[in-house]
């Protein structure tokens, strides 16, 4: 191993420390804003040198593709979770069975095991829109769901309206017999339904941003 530059010595520590406290890989723009690095091309040469010179492991094509190979991170597991569905109207999200989850024409996402939690039923759904955005989820995002079909209030859910088989991504209230929606977005207002027109079909467990 060549001696590094200033910058790729900061790179390396900074996914170090990362994964310390998060338990699982930065992505590039996060690299990018905790080393204070202008651009994401500059990013992905320091990163492709580190690789080169035997630091690390990287898969460019997933977000948190990065596995460190020294140190206490080194070796980390991998682990596929099929994407179902978007969670946007139009199409209702069924509850999957273990036969589903095996289908290998699904897509798949990759996680690291602290994301995975050990659960082997998980499933991802693609975020359609902005009702979750202040909860830092954005359009485009993937959200790893444990299903169930009765979340505790304050749970973030995957649900079907069932009389319209629209899907949505909202927190759950249980009020009463009425269910409140509620946005994480001071925009939108919550949608408020009788508890037999809600069907919970996971809760989110994680999120696997594309930004």
């Amino acid at each position: 191993m060549k001696e590094l530059s200033q910058r790729q010595q900061k790179m390396l520590e900074f996914i170090e420390e990362f994964m310390d406290e998060k338990h699982y890989p930065p992505t590039v723009r996060d690299i990018l804003r905790g080393c204070g690095i202008s651009s994401t091309s500059v990013v992905d040469y320091n990163l492709q040198i580190l690789q080169r010179e035997g630091y690390l492991r990287r898969e460019p094509e997933v977000s948190r593709g990065i596995e460190l190979l020294s140190g206490t991170h080194a070796r980390r597991e991998i682990f596929n979770v099929p994407v179902l569905a978007n969670i946007a109207a139009g199409s209702p999200i069924p509850v999957p069975s273990p036969e589903a989850l095996a289908d290998p024409d699904l897509e798949r996402v990759e996680i690291p095991p602290s994301l995975a939690r050990g659960k082997g039923d998980m499933f991802a759904l693609k975020v359609k829109g902005t009702s979750m955005i202040d909860a830092f989820i954005a359009d485009g995002d993937l959200v790893l769901v444990e299903p169930v079909a009765q979340p505790d209030n304050g749970d973030m859910v995957a649900a079907v309206l069932t009389d319209d088989d629209e899907a949505t991504l909202k927190r759950f209230y249980l009020e009463g017999d009425t269910v409140r929606l509620q946005p994480a977005n001071s925009t939108m207002e919550p949608l408020r339904l009788p508890a037999s027109k809600v069907a919970v079909r996971g809760r989110v467990v994680g999120v696997v941003r594309t930004m």
